[in-house]
């Protein structure tokens, strides 16, 4: 059996939907405390409270805890292409992830209105 477009469209969302809540779910097993001290290394590039250092290092601080490990796991597999982050990220395992995403994921960002 084959699916239209219409039909793969809403099935896709699904998964992805079924995915992310499975992997939050997983998230809350993780240690913020452990992140920060496994978080050495990233602080070369992303500061020691996850505001990029660099044009092209992201600032990883208040970003989602679901995305940050999205992404190193992208990162880890190769399935996302940086030359340094396959590097870096090719070592960590599943728990290495959840403690470095929970860790930048509880640093707070306020974000300040400009006077008009």
């Amino acid at each position: 059996m084959t699916m239209s477009r219409e039909t793969w469209g809403p099935v896709a969302a699904a998964l992805l939907w079924a995915g992310l809540s499975v992997a939050s779910g997983s998230a809350l097993a993780a240690d913020p405390a452990a992140g920060r001290q496994k978080a050495g290394l990233c602080a070369t590039c992303h500061g020691a409270l996850g505001m990029g250092q660099t044009p092209d290092a992201p600032h990883l601080a208040g970003q989602p805890e679901i995305y940050l490990s999205a992404q190193l796991k992208a990162f880890r597999s190769g399935a996302r292409r940086h030359e340094v982050m396959n590097v870096m990220a090719k070592p960590l395992s599943d728990a290495d992830i959840a403690d470095l995403a929970a860790w930048y994921a509880s640093l707070k960002i306020d974000v300040v209105r400009p006077p008009e």
